[in-house]
């Protein structure tokens, strides 16, 4: 079911009526995508901003923490994003079952994967050990991912009912539970990491506490909200839940898989960074945590736009219908470009009032953070137009269940370019912290690059059903 019109009266008539429409229907359905996504990276940037009116120690442990443990639970969620491609086909063949089925063994594979990560997590303090991290900021960073891996689960099935919700255009009811999550991780990170209501002070590892508890929570919620409403609860998402349906959990794999490790390729290199500025000392780890929350913030605006493109390609894929493949994709690059230019724009004129959300900027003991954290946000401004235009790029493709190539793309230039010159221009080239940035920047220069350049070829290289094509889909749908 396509997004409801938007009152903003566009042509009836003309060649630009087609992408008028298909602008009002992705901007309609990114909307609340995208401020689910900064209500996601809301929660880490609370929990930085907290940590860092504790002292730059906290603030640094915190960081190194949060950007360990992000790189396990993209991977959890990572996985269980299949079900938002999938569930946007289905949906737009009219296979309700299919629908169905998908969600239901999407929740199978929530449980499947991130409990083999709690126990991963456990092996944290020797992980960094052998990183070479500082080892009071290394201690400190165990207790906050020690807490946070218990709500690997609820994180993983948040996805899973979020993906739902958003191909069945109704993405904003994750957008008021994730909202709720915020505001539910301040008042518990008050609690736990300075102590209140006859709660000790636990500093970095509350923050962990906190985190884990509002992940299960928004997955209770965003279930209990898919049970009631009715269109969706027309689904019967819990029916036969116990009963295996192979094929369908095989198919979530073969997706979902590559879309983690997509996820890792592009993470991992920012988890890296924050691993090499590690090496250097608090000062850099600490800026490098304050430009990252910034970046990331920005990201999460095209990020937004790229799942909502996944529903729209998905749609106009699952309808046998190229030009609506062709309008949903271009139309998110679009959106994504423009929003990425004016973030440029404001990291360019405004870092001080940026650095400011977390460090005092007048403050003398925080000149050496501030100073690095200038240079840091300087390069974030330059890369910011690839940032979205890789993401869209990835989310675009998924929509074809294009994801193996990508994941190719993404580990040749995230690794075989960003990580590579990050190393390099930090450490032989002696450019410290801005080098590692500087090497992020070309690798998502180049995966931006390789995806735009594959999505213009979608046709040629068969990744477009057509009308002619046989209904494969069609002849395996069944009343289970």
């Amino acid at each position: 079911m396509p997004p409801r019109d938007s009152l903003v009266p566009v042509p009836t008539t003309g060649p630009l009526v087609p992408w008028l429409r298909e602008l009002r229907a992705t901007a309609a359905l990114a909307g609340p995508i995208v401020a689910t996504q900064l209500g996601e990276i809301a929660i880490h940037v609370t929990d930085v901003l907290m940590l860092a009116r504790v002292d730059t120690a906290a603030l640094a442990a915190g960081t190194l923490g949060a950007d360990v443990f992000i790189f396990f639970l993209l991977f959890a969620i990572g996985v269980v994003q299949a079900v938002q491609p999938l569930t946007a086909q289905a949906e737009g063949a009219g296979d309700l079952e299919g629908v169905r089925r998908t969600v239901r063994q999407g929740l199978w594979m929530a449980f499947a994967v991130a409990l083999p990560l709690i126990a991963l997590l456990s092996l944290t303090p020797w992980m960094l050990a052998l990183l070479g991290q500082n080892p009071a900021t290394a201690e400190a960073a165990s207790g906050y991912m020690g807490a946070a891996r218990w709500g690997l689960p609820g994180a993983a099935v948040f996805m899973v009912l979020r993906s739902l919700v958003s191909a069945l255009s109704r993405p904003g009811l994750a957008l008021l539970v994730m909202w709720g999550g915020v505001g539910v991780n301040v008042l518990l990170n008050r609690v736990f990491i300075f102590g209140a209501l006859g709660v000790p002070a636990y500093g970095v590892t509350g923050a962990g506490i906190a985190s884990a508890l509002v992940n299960t929570a928004m997955a209770l919620a965003l279930l209990a909200v898919v049970l009631r409403v009715p269109r969706l609860r027309a689904y019967r998402i819990l029916d036969r839940l116990l009963a295996p349906d192979w094929a369908r959990f095989a198919a979530i794999a073969r997706m979902g898989f590559p879309i983690a490790a997509t996820l890792l390729c592009e993470v991992g290199i920012f988890t890296a960074a924050t691993l090499m500025m590690g090496t250097m000392g608090e000062v850099p780890l600490a800026a490098h945590g304050i430009a990252i929350q910034v970046a990331a913030t920005t990201f999460m605006v095209p990020l937004g736009i790229g799942l909502a493109a996944t529903v729209r390609v998905g749609l106009a894929q699952g309808a046998r219908d190229p030009q609506g493949v062709r309008r949903a994709g271009w139309t998110a690059f679009a959106l994504a470009g423009i929003v990425m230019a004016a973030a440029s724009v404001v990291l360019l004129s405004a870092p001080d009032a940026l650095i400011g959300l977390f460090r005092d900027p007048a403050d003398p003991a925080n000149a050496a953070v501030v100073e690095v954290a200038r240079m840091l946000l300087l390069v974030a401004a330059g890369f910011q137009l690839v940032d979205g235009a890789q993401v869209v790029g990835q989310n675009v493709l998924r929509g074809l269940s294009d994801v193996r190539v990508p994941f190719a793309i993404a580990l040749t230039g995230y690794w075989g370019v960003g990580i590579l010159a990050a190393w390099a221009l930090a450490f032989p080239l002696a450019l410290g912290p801005v080098g590692v940035w500087l090497g992020l920047a070309a690798g998502l220069a180049a995966v931006a690059g390789l995806l735009l350049a594959r999505f213009h070829r979608r046709e040629r290289l068969g990744l477009v059903r057509h009308p002619s094509e046989h209904d494969e889909a069609g002849s395996q749908r069944c009343g289970r």
